[in-house]
C-alpha cells in the first residue's frame, strides 16, 4: 500500500487503544505522529511507528514544537487520566484542528469531550459491550450499530425465505429490514437483489433499525 505522505495523523496516548490504532494506521500507509508522556511506551513503539515523541500533551508549547497545531486529523486516546484527556482535546480544538476523535471512558466523559471540541467521541468499551450483547442473546453472527437508529448485522438466512426470491418473500414489508448481501458456504459475499433466492446455509447481511434487526434475527 502506498504511504500517505501528507499531513500526519496525530495519535495522543499509546495505551492499548491508541497504540493499536497508530500501528494499524501505519500499516494502512498513513504517516503517524504518536505522542505519549511515558518514555517506556514511546520507546516500545519507536521501531513500529515513523514518528514518536515523549511529550506532555497538555503542554501547548511542546505540542506546537512538534507541529501538532498544523495537523488536520488527531486522535486523543488517553484513557484513565480524565483531566489530561479533556485538556488535550481542548488544546487541539484551540489549534483549529478540524477533525478530532477522542476516546471516552464514560458517557459523561464523552459529553464533556464533545463540548470542548471533539468532532467524534468514541466509547470502545460501551460499543463493544452493546455489540457482544446482541451476539450473546440472539442468532446474530456479527452486529455493528452505525448510528442510534441504524445498524448492520450478519445472521443466518431466515427459513421462511428459503427457496424464494427476496421480492416475493417481502421481508422488508414484514420486518422493516433490507437484505443487502448474501454469502453461500465456501463463497464470497455478493450484493443482494430483488431476484436473489436464499438457500439453506446462506448467511445474510441486513440493515435497518436496531429493534427491527433484532426482531428479524430472532425469527430463525
Amino acid at each position: 500500500m502506498a504511504r500517505d505522505t501528507g499531513n500526519p495523523i496525530v495519535v495522543i496516548g499509546l495505551g492499548r487503544f491508541g497504540s493499536s490504532m497508530a500501528v494499524e494506521l501505519e500499516r494502512r500507509g498513513c504517516e503517524v505522529l504518536a505522542v505519549d508522556h511515558r518514555p517506556r511506551l514511546t520507546q516500545q513503539f519507536a521501531d513500529e511507528l515513523t514518528h514518536v515523541a515523549t511529550v506532555d500533551s497538555t503542554d501547548d508549547e511542546a505540542l506546537r514544537q512538534l507541529g501538532v497545531h498544523e495537523a488536520q486529523r488527531a486522535v486523543v486516546a488517553i484513557g484513565t487520566d480524565l483531566e489530561a484527556s479533556i485538556l488535550t482535546t481542548s488544546l487541539l480544538s484551540d489549534f483549529g484542528i478540524p477533525h478530532i476523535w477522542a476516546k471516552a471512558t464514560s458517557r459523561q466523559h464523552g459529553r464533556i469531550l464533545d463540548r470542548v471540541g471533539a468532532e467524534h467521541v468514541v466509547l470502545p468499551e460501551y460499543d463493544m459491550g452493546e455489540r457482544v450483547a446482541h451476539l450473546v442473546t440472539g442468532r446474530m453472527l456479527d452486529y455493528i450499530q452505525v448510528e442510534r437508529d441504524f445498524a448492520l448485522a450478519k445472521t443466518p438466512g431466515p427459513a421462511e425465505a428459503l427457496g424464494r426470491r427476496l421480492d416475493e418473500a417481502r421481508l422488508r414489508t414484514k420486518y422493516g429490514i433490507t437484505i443487502v448481501g448474501v454469502k453461500r458456504p465456501g463463497q464470497d459475499f455478493t450484493y443482494a437483489t430483488a431476484d436473489t433466492v436464499l438457500e439453506e446455509g446462506d448467511t445474510v447481511i441486513v440493515s435497518g433499525k436496531p429493534a427491527q434487526i433484532e426482531r428479524f434475527a430472532d425469527v430463525g
